[in-house]
């Protein structure tokens, strides 16, 4: 294993909004000895849904924030790790160890782990392109899925040119400044939330999981993740008997409403597709209306109160 790096606490002492108890695994299989960082609020033993907020690049478990306050208040448990590379999860400063595989096998041991039941999967960016290929390796524990600007990348359909333009950017970049790309991409976050976004990178050697993900997107057929991708399509398609409901921000010019509106054509027994014309990328800065609207589709409760 390559060199390991661990953010120091002190970076996330000025975050507000976001006190949970910390939670950690250091023993998940095939990634003994990397302590992975996981937030598990909420009723426990929960025998409803539990929310698993699968976040993706360069941010971390903190962009829930928003959604995660409306499921706790109506009274569901949910649970939010940090990838490897993320958040308050160790950093190998190895490039090559983040594969599209990495991630995705780690999240299968953190499910297997966890024994956790009655999943809703909440997905955005790279949350959705490993996450939406969870339902088939665990088709009796994933009820539900909660879908924004996100993709399954199967290798047979051309990226965008708004992706290829931010894949080249970012290998151009690799001590990319967090802070000020997501304050570039959201103007409404205030200086401390922006600063939380960069508060787990404090120098170069803490990004090579996040200056990585750009390259991971599968292109071609034979691309590393593209035939599980297309396992996820063809389990959609043949075997889904969930429910889905799906949100897209319509100023994303990476992973917007054209990807969103052929997403919505491969997962079957969808809401109509929930479009915030002022929302980018980070739908999750739009994530109170979001979480009120999934849980008013899926008729769950909306607020104890």
């Amino acid at each position: 294993m390559s060199d390991i790096l661990r953010t120091p606490e002190e970076c996330f002492t000025q975050i507000k909004d976001y006190e949970y108890k910390l939670n950690y695994f250091s023993d998940l299989r095939g990634y003994e000895g990397i302590r992975v960082h996981y937030l598990d609020e909420g009723v426990e033993n929960n025998p409803g849904e539990v929310f698993l907020c699968l976040h993706g690049q360069p941010t971390w478990s903190y962009i829930y924030r928003k959604m995660i306050a409306v499921f706790l208040k109506s009274g569901h448990r949910v649970i939010a790790p940090d990838l490897i590379g993320f958040g308050r999860s160790d950093k190998p400063v190895d490039d090559a160890l983040y594969t599209f595989d990495f991630h995705r096998e780690m999240l299968i041991s953190f499910i297997q782990k966890l024994e956790i039941e009655n999943l809703i999967i909440v997905c955005q960016d790279w949350g959705g392109l490993l996450g939406l290929t969870l339902p088939m390796e665990f088709p009796a524990k994933v009820s539900k899925l909660v879908v924004m600007n996100t993709m399954l990348a199967t290798g047979d359909r051309e990226l965008s040119t708004g992706f290829k333009a931010w894949r080249n950017w970012a290998a151009s970049n690799p001590d990319m400044d967090v802070a000020k790309l997501m304050k570039r991409s959201c103007p409404e976050l205030t200086d401390n939330e922006a600063a939380a976004y960069g508060a787990p990178f404090p120098n170069i050697r803490y990004k090579a999981g996040v200056r990585r993900f750009p390259q991971l997107v599968p292109e071609f057929m034979d691309s590393p993740g593209a035939e599980i991708s297309r396992a996820a399509r063809d389990f959609f398609s043949k075997d889904w008997k969930g429910q889905t409901f799906m949100a897209v921000g319509m100023q994303d010019p990476v992973l917007g409403a054209p990807v969103m509106d052929h997403l919505h054509t491969i997962i079957p027994n969808t809401s109509p597709l929930y479009r915030l014309d002022s929302a980018g990328h980070f739908v999750q800065e739009w994530g109170h209306e979001v979480a009120l609207k999934a849980l008013e589709y899926f008729c769950l409760p909306e607020d104890e109160d």
